[in-house]
């Protein structure tokens, strides 16, 4: 069976963008793949978080992506900073990490351009300890986005780079986890691209049903259609986007007609109708949410047993690859 690794930082509670795009992919990859699901807390640390929070942060994404239907009892579900032996092996592949080549990285240069004054030695080698978070599991696939493909192509290449400079065949060279179906891409309610924490216009999971209402409510809209199919701008078609995964087919055609035929003055219904639906679909995962993050105990047990398992296999890994190196025991 093939090994799929997935992470995610801590930074915020997953929104519909989450759970529409990657999440229904992941609880695929769980029936199908041997899977690993982790949350990235190491790597939250180049944007300095509030200590007070960090924890509460790992809280929040781990109840969600159980939640969201993620289980334990099929996946490897773990806290980054649960498996030393991560840390170890990201030591140990810096020195396969020239310095023009972390330098040359895209996202680097990003962050080095939006924040200047937080240039840290974590943020430059980044893409090494996501390559060590890959390679400690030997991962056949990762699903990546558009931001982290520069990374996976970084991990290939330290993988080559070490087994060619110890003369073994090692390391697997990881590819993109390829999904069985177009992802589906959740546009925010303010018109621009994609629903996200950054842009600021995101329903979460964790939203109750006001503030959802009032979202939606607060979404942009214009006079309606100037006539008989009028193209949609994109601002309508974001809506309409949001409508097809959480209406009827019969709610999204009522709408659709009404567009179509240049009626004006439904989009106050239309609203309250996506709003309605939305609250649907996220009142009884919120309700898991609250439930799985007061539940101390129970996240005890995932995240023990998680990395029980987790470092079962990087423990193997970092040993063997030790001993490749010229570690050994006296």
């Amino acid at each position: 069976m093939k090994t799929v690794l997935s992470g995610i930082r801590p930074t915020g509670n997953l929104h519909l963008g989450n759970y529409y795009g990657a999440m229904v992919n992941f609880l695929k990859m769980q029936e199908e793949c041997n899977s690993f699901f982790f949350i990235a807390d190491l790597h939250s640390l180049t944007t300095h978080p509030d200590p007070g929070m960090l924890h509460e942060n790992v809280r929040n994404i781990l109840s969600a992506y159980i939640a969201c239907g993620l289980d334990p009892e099929k996946a490897t579900i773990y806290v980054q900073s649960d498996i030393p032996e991560i840390v170890q092996l990201y030591l140990l592949l810096n020195m396969l990490a020239p310095v023009g080549e972390l330098r040359k990285t895209v996202s680097f240069k990003d962050k080095v351009r939006q924040n200047p004054d937080n240039v840290n030695a974590g943020l430059f080698t980044y893409p090494v300890l996501m390559a060590a978070d890959i390679l400690a599991f030997n991962a056949d696939y990762v699903p990546v986005g558009k931001d982290q493909e520069q990374h996976l192509e970084i991990t290939r290449n330290y993988a080559k780079r070490f087994n060619h400079r110890y003369h073994v065949e090692y390391f697997k060279q990881p590819t993109a986890y390829v999904f069985g179906q177009e992802l589906v891409k959740i546009p925010g309610l303010d018109g621009s691209g994609k629903m996200g924490k950054s842009e600021g216009n995101a329903i979460y999971l964790t939203d109750d049903p006001k503030t959802v209402e009032k979202k939606v409510k607060g979404a942009l809209t214009d006079n309606g259609p100037e006539g008989q199919d009028t193209p949609k701008p994109d601002y309508i078609e974001n809506l309409f986007t949001i409508l097809k995964v959480v209406s009827t087919a019969e709610v999204v055609a009522h709408y659709e007609n009404l567009w179509n035929t240049g009626e004006t003055k439904w989009y106050g219904n239309l609203k309250k109708q996506l709003a309605e639906d939305i609250i649907k679909v996220t009142a009884p995962i919120r309700d898991r949410i609250n439930d799985i993050k007061n539940n101390d105990a129970y996240l005890r047990k995932v995240t023990k047993e998680g990395a029980e398992k987790a470092r079962e296999r990087a423990s193997k890994t970092l040993r063997e690859v030790r001993e490749i190196m010229g570690f050994k025991s006296f």
